[in-house]
């Protein structure tokens, strides 16, 4: 059976992944190509437990290596309990965040050490890379003002602007590594822009 396609939504706060992993929805079904919907952290219970822990403001201070273990746990769960299994399939995954939003975030927004990073992404994941990584960028500003609308803020979303500078440079310098994986999508643009822009990059998935 041919394995199914892997495809990743990157990005900081705000840059609209939520309503366009919806749009992808769409083209996938009006294809007829057999797919799930997914997201990190989370994706199984357990990592789902994982994820509030990640998300949720405590009196405890989450430590930064404590952080970035608890990501790659819950990332451990859902590659061996969802996504490879559905990829095995023949099932095409879809997934909001991956690991390189632990690069961003963790490495870029944290400082954090990238060899380490990269360590645990081959400890966990082994051979397993998306196929295709979707980064939704905009300003750093006008994210943050399209977060707050959608409510109270979690632990990450509270960070100061030059953590989300940081997280936004280092997605941009993860894209410039691999022009054919990586495809940047200018998410200040009008909705109706970025969907057009979504069906431009997409559509190399479609005849491969």
């Amino acid at each position: 059976m041919k394995l199914g396609r892997f495809i990743t939504l990157e990005g900081g706060e705000g840059v609209g992944k939520s309503t366009n992993l919806q749009f992808i929805k769409q083209l996938l079904e009006e294809r007829q190509i057999p797919f799930i919907l997914t997201r990190e952290p989370g994706g199984t219970g357990i990592a789902e437990r994982i994820r509030a822990i990640l998300l949720e403001r405590q009196d405890e201070n989450l430590s930064e290596q404590a952080e970035l273990l608890l990501v790659f746990a819950a990332r451990a769960q859902h590659i061996q309990h969802v996504i490879l299994p559905a990829l095995q399939q023949g099932l095409w995954v879809v997934c909001d965040r991956f690991t390189d939003a632990t690069y961003a975030y963790q490495g870029g927004g944290r400082n954090m050490d990238l060899q380490t990073i990269a360590w645990l992404e081959n400890a966990v994941q082994g051979e397993l890379r998306p196929d295709l990584t979707l980064i939704f960028d905009a300003p750093i500003e006008i994210g943050m003002q399209r977060a707050k609308h959608r409510g109270e803020l979690d632990r990450f979303e509270t960070e100061q602007l030059a953590f989300f500078e940081r997280v936004r440079q280092a997605y941009l310098q993860r894209a410039a590594t691999d022009l054919n994986r990586y495809k940047i999508i200018d998410a200040s643009q009008a909705l109706t822009d970025v969907q057009q822009q979504l069906r431009t990059e997409l559509a190399g998935l479609w005849t491969n």
